[in-house]
């Protein structure tokens, strides 16, 4: 796939889960998209920074985590997208509530890198300090398996 086609298939990945409706927001574009080897880095040096490797430990472990923490449905609004060969960087911020009713909005700053339709790497950057604010700190057991 070259740059236009990988920015139209996260351009695409992103308006259908940033549905304002919980019920109607949809990661199965998402999922398809992710290869079974895909890497999701989260950078900085926080208990929330590692590698997730493998398509299960990015579902499993981290994104099933975070449901864990949130009233509903993740909801990451994408607000630009820039594309070069097969890296595609989307700026986007959080529309997030925790279960104690706290605002989890984040900024984030992802760095996706596809190899023939399918996501195989993500750099996550983003305020450290309000995910674990808002968050708390990763659990140790799946920062463990998640290594």
């Amino acid at each position: 796939m070259n740059a236009s086609a990988n920015k139209k298939l996260l351009q695409d990945i992103f308006a259908a889960a940033a549905n304002p409706d919980p019920a109607a927001r949809d990661r199965a574009l998402f999922t398809a998209s992710l290869a079974d080897d895909a890497k999701w880095v989260v950078t900085g040096q926080y208990s929330w920074s590692r590698t997730f490797s493998g398509k299960e430990a990015i579902l499993g472990e981290l994104h099933g985590y975070v449901r864990t923490r949130l009233r509903d449905r993740t909801r990451t609004i994408a607000h630009r997208f820039i594309a070069d060969g097969d890296i595609v960087v989307v700026e986007a911020k959080g529309d997030n509530v925790t279960r104690e009713g706290a605002r989890y909005d984040n900024d984030y700053c992802l760095v996706f890198r596809l190899a023939d339709g399918k996501i195989k790497e993500i750099r996550e950057y983003c305020d450290s300090v309000l995910t674990e604010k808002a968050l708390g700190p990763f659990p140790q057991a799946s920062a463990r398996a998640a290594s």
